[in-house]
């Protein structure tokens, strides 16, 4: 099972991390195994969360703060 952790356990996101699909504000990060991470608004995410689940080391998920 991927972990997700909560935003105080890791750098949260800002207004200034944007998906890396449409450009909207990013809400859910995605930590692959090779240090990289990839950013997604809620939209993108739920559209893909099976198979970033699936990639993704780490899943910082922050569809619930309001910035």
């Amino acid at each position: 099972m991927t972990p997700t952790l909560s935003p105080t356990e890791y750098e949260p996101l800002t207004a200034y991390d944007r998906c890396d699909r449409c450009g909207a504000q990013g809400r859910i990060r995605v930590m692959l195994s090779s240090g990289s991470d990839l950013v997604f608004c809620g939209h993108h995410a739920r559209e893909y969360e099976v198979k970033l689940r699936d990639v993704g080391h780490i899943v910082v998920d922050e569809t619930a703060r309001v910035s």
